[in-house]
């Protein structure tokens, strides 16, 4: 005889949706703790990311050689500069870099199953007002440290005419107009990558967040071509950066420094029509480290001093409300 069910046959269970979210309170770092989580996903992820932007680069590559081709410009140079026109080279380098933010964006979806605003910060999205402050406090502590390399090289008796200088307004005025369409760009998309995939994916395995800051920052400074203290210069940064987006629950303090600190590298490369040294990095010099104790310490400062003023969030909210719909009248 057949089972009695008074109210029905049981039902199955509801399907699971494809997005999961973590628990209200969850720090910046662990927001890809979902019930989707599993060992395999950061590994598969990071695959499909560095796959991605190795095809992108190489697409934005062949592109340039194509256009470069079409103005009758040689593409090559004996010192090993990709590019023979600088500006081609900075616009190539900075488009296949800014390409890097839908793909990021893509296996966070796909493959983690959890929204792609969840690396921006903890509540689901770019945070713009603070963001837009922290290029306040950003823009200040770049003055800063840009002075104290001035000063830096005048207390050691050094020139400083290679690194400030004018070749004219139709020498700087190209690169800047690049560096405002594409800088923006180039820097979230670097941020979002090694502050929001790496320190969320590597962070879900972990209680403390630093294995995944050090991680991130060492895969950040392995991207550049600086040697001696230009690798200590952009590891610093790159970990700086990630203790930040854990203390404010957010990339908007990251993006806002990286912003405008490349703004201010290629601003000034361009002034002085040297955007070609910019693009080849290799060595630094030791009194631009004054430079950048003063930019990070400033920042970093005034960052954690306005967020608590501003009471910014550093944890998930207690509930995700989706977006209200309209009413039909």
């Amino acid at each position: 005889m057949a089972d009695y069910h008074p109210y029905g046959p049981p039902q199955p269970p509801p399907p699971q949706p494809w997005i999961r979210r973590a628990e209200p309170g969850t720090r910046y770092d662990h927001l890809a703790r979902t019930t989707a989580h599993r060992w395999w996903r950061p590994l598969l992820g990071t695959l499909l990311i560095v796959a991605g932007f190795l095809l992108v680069s190489l697409a934005v590559l062949f592109g340039g050689f194509f256009v470069s081709l079409l103005l009758g410009t040689p593409l090559l140079r004996s010192d090993g500069v990709t590019f023979t026109q600088p500006l081609m080279g900075m616009g190539v380098t900075l488009l296949s870099l800014a390409l890097g933010l839908p793909i990021v964006y893509g296996v966070t979806w796909l493959v983690q199953r959890r929204p792609p605003g969840t690396l921006s910060s903890v509540v689901g999205r770019l945070r713009w007002s603070w963001m837009l402050f922290c290029v306040l406090l950003a823009l200040l502590a770049g003055v800063l440290g840009q002075a104290a390399i001035a000063v830096a090289y005048a207390l050691t008796g050094e020139p400083v005419s290679g690194l400030f200088g004018w070749a004219g307004w139709e020498r700087f005025l190209p690169g800047l107009v690049i560096a405002l369409l594409l800088v923006p760009f180039q820097a979230a998309s670097e941020e979002y990558v090694f502050r929001g995939w790496l320190l969320q994916a590597f962070g879900a395995y972990l209680r403390t967040p630093w294995p995944a800051i050090l991680l991130g920052a060492a895969a950040f400074t392995a991207l550049h071509g600086y040697t001696d203290w230009g690798i200590i210069d952009v590891f610093a940064f790159g970990a700086l950066m990630g203790w930040l987006a854990v203390r404010t629950g957010g990339l908007e303090a990251p993006i806002a420094l990286h912003v405008v600190n490349n703004m201010l590298g290629f601003g000034i490369s361009a002034a002085a029509g040297t955007i070609e040294d910019t693009l080849r990095q290799g060595a630094v010099a030791w009194q631009s480290m004054a430079g950048t104790v003063v930019q990070l310490t400033v920042f970093a400062v005034l960052v954690l001093v306005y967020a608590r003023k501003k009471s910014v969030r550093t944890t998930s909210p207690e509930a995700w409300r989706p977006p209200a719909l309209p009413v039909n009248m």
